[in-house]
């Protein structure tokens, strides 16, 4: 049966026609496509349009040239076009110096004329396998780097001074330097991976690698392959050796997020590699040892976890050593304003926008918002309110919030004697409910109330309240 070709495309450049139909016929098995050129200018406008595997380029054009000056120059040519473009230079026989000089300017290897069509053939795969490596290698640089990178937003440390924040901080603290697994939970939008990257940054392994890979995006038919790698051949796509994620974290921290989302029949081949520590990637058969410490992720609650039929207790147990749970923003609503002035400092200076002020009572009606989305929400809010904003001030209206998620200011219910008209009294009485509704915070009253908080204390001074 006659396999198909192995490498895309050769670039075959050259003055004698024979050459040219010789390397094509010859080469024609080993790529899906050979490009013949007399005139180099050609072949270098098929380069813009598509690099090609591997050059084949004559060292010498026009009769009678010997020194190789003209190859010389398209090969700066096309080193400029692809500076990593593997090229194997075309030399007369006996030509060992020109293949030297050529070489050292770039090239990757050479042939003689009149060649030997099994060195021809020989030299032309060694080349097109180095091209194809180095492209593998770029690649899973560009990849390393990409699983590397902090989370959107993730140079922004945690930020609060609440005391649910301020467990937190302990509790990373304490776990840190140890090696145990963590799993944190929270709503999306908490700052789980902020929690993370700073059980990293205060491990022993803050030196080596923070990979992450979000689960819940992982494709079920790519579990194994991106987590536990893959050799040559191993599926039609795999073109060659690729480390998987687990391997890849090897002396570091591997961040498992959206694990709740890891549908049950593959838990056990992950929980089996955390339990023998080494992994085997797909189409390999012998075992690679692993050093990672685990850090998970969800948004599912406790109980939802708790159910077998959806998340195995084994992986839990192993997942679960420490267990953060973080807080909703809702739950900790002192934190909003320090996020908010954070965020909007932030955003001003990125767009290199005027810091505006924050009025009172649009602080008040910020802090009072549940924040569904929560830390990510209110992120995204400052960033539209400092884009949007067109006065001094910020208002309400440029942070574009949910109307059905706003606390809306009602009229009170009918106070006191309904038959007391007298404004004094009513008024104390209106300001005494909406002091009790939200437990003494004065920019809360004062926002239902449509005040502004020096405002309030004045009036509360006047009341004697």
């Amino acid at each position: 049966m006659k396999r198909g070709p192995t490498f895309r495309r050769c670039i075959v450049i050259d003055d004698d026609q024979d050459i040219l139909l010789s390397a094509r016929l010859l080469l024609r098995d080993m790529f899906a496509d050979v490009a013949v050129f007399q005139p180099p200018e050609e072949a270098m406008a098929a380069m813009d349009q598509e690099l090609p595997d591997v050059v084949l380029l004559d060292a010498n054009f026009g009769r009678g040239a010997t020194n190789a000056a003209e190859g010389f120059q398209w090969l700066t040519e096309i080193l400029k076009r692809d500076p990593d473009a593997v090229v194997v230079m075309i030399t007369a026989h006996g030509g060992v110096q020109i293949a030297v000089e050529a070489m050292k300017r770039g090239a990757t290897d050479f042939v003689s004329k009149p060649w030997s069509n099994e060195r021809l053939l020989a030299t032309v795969r060694t080349a097109a396998s180095l091209r194809n490596s180095r492209e593998v290698a770029v690649t899973e640089r560009k990849r390393a780097a990409a699983i590397a990178a902090p989370v959107a937003g993730g140079e922004t440390p945690l930020l609060g001074g609440s005391p649910a924040i301020a467990r937190i901080f302990s509790l990373i603290a304490r776990a840190a330097p140890t090696e145990a697994n963590v799993l944190i939970l929270g709503e999306n939008g908490t700052g789980k991976e902020l929690v993370a990257r700073e059980l990293h940054a205060k491990s022993r392994r803050a030196s080596n690698v923070f990979v992450s890979v979000d689960l819940g995006a992982v494709a079920e038919n790519l579990f194994e392959s991106e987590l536990f790698g893959h050799v040559k051949g191993a599926f039609t796509d795999a073109r060659g050796d690729r480390i998987g994620r687990l391997q890849a974290a090897d002396g570091g921290t591997l961040f498992l997020d959206e694990v709740g989302n890891l549908p049950l029949h593959l838990q056990p081949k992950l929980l089996t590699a955390l339990e023998q520590r080494q992994v085997i990637p797909v189409g390999a058969n012998k075992p690679v040892p692993i050093d990672v410490r685990v850090i998970a992720a969800t948004n599912l609650p406790p109980d939802r976890l708790a159910d077998e039929g959806l998340f195995r207790q084994d992986l839990l147990f192993r997942l679960n050593t420490v267990e953060i749970d973080l807080p909703p923003l809702r739950d900790r609503r002192e934190d909003i304003p320090l996020l908010i002035r954070h965020y909007l400092s932030l955003y001003s200076k990125k767009y290199n926008k005027p810091e505006r002020a924050l009025p009172a009572n649009v602080d008040a009606i910020l802090q009072a918002y549940d924040w569904p989305g929560n830390v990510r929400a209110l992120r995204h809010a400052a960033e539209r309110a400092v884009i949007l904003a067109a006065d001094d001030a910020f208002a309400a209206e440029d942070f574009s919030l949910s109307r059905s998620a706003v606390p809306r200011t009602s009229t009170p219910p009918p106070v006191g004697n309904a038959g007391d008209l007298n404004l004094d009294r009513a008024e104390k009485q209106i300001v005494e409910q909406a002091l009790k509704k939200h437990a003494y915070n004065i920019s809360l009253a004062a926002a239902e109330l449509g005040l502004t908080r020096a405002s309030l204390y004045r009036r509360m001074e006047k009341h004697g309240l």
